[in-house]
């Protein structure tokens, strides 16, 4: 059995080909890893209540932990952040250390390093999200330069890191 993938109940977790998974993260249950996506080291992503989501070219940085949750395509969730039991949209971006819990992060939103997004929060598309607890103003009310924001971090250049780092995925 491969060391990173567990089933859970009878339901394994499910690889795109073109997926870049670390051979350091865990996968359980029903997890699902979409197109040129990346999961990288010490991620735990746990579908064991329900579906773990990991839509086309979104990634999962180093110590994250997806849990029941569902990351729309491109999404990005930052190193050490927790999401449980929630959804992140398309195009969104999970800083560093932040909390998703129960919640759900619209489309094109950034939700700032160490925030607490709580429970019972929905948070509209194009969104920025920053505190603890959260609140979010609308990206077009902010100094935040959005497009500076994702050709820096979002995930095509994530994936070209991933595609890099030949020992760390298989």
């Amino acid at each position: 059995m491969d060391r990173r993938a567990y089933p859970f109940e009878g339901t394994e977790p499910a690889v795109h080909e073109t997926a870049r998974v670390s051979r350091e993260s865990t996968l359980v249950g029903d997890v699902s890893v979409g197109p040129d996506a990346s999961v990288w080291p010490g991620a735990v992503l746990r579908g064991d209540v329900d579906a773990v989501v990991v839509g086309e070219s979104a990634h999962v940085g180093d110590n994250a932990s997806v849990h029941a949750s569902r990351l729309g395509d491109r999404a990005m969730v930052g190193h050490g952040s927790v999401v449980n039991d929630s959804v992140v949209g398309a195009d969104s971006l999970v800083g560093f250390n932040a909390t998703v819990d129960e919640s759900e992060v619209g489309a094109r939103c950034v939700v700032a390093t160490g925030t607490v997004v709580p429970e019972g929060m929905s948070v509209p598309d194009e969104s920025f999200v920053r505190g603890v607890p959260g609140s979010y103003t609308p990206l077009s009310e902010t100094t935040v330069d959005v497009e500076e924001l994702f050709e820096t971090y979002h995930s095509g250049r994530y994936g070209d890191l991933a595609a890099r780092h030949e020992a760390l995925f298989e």
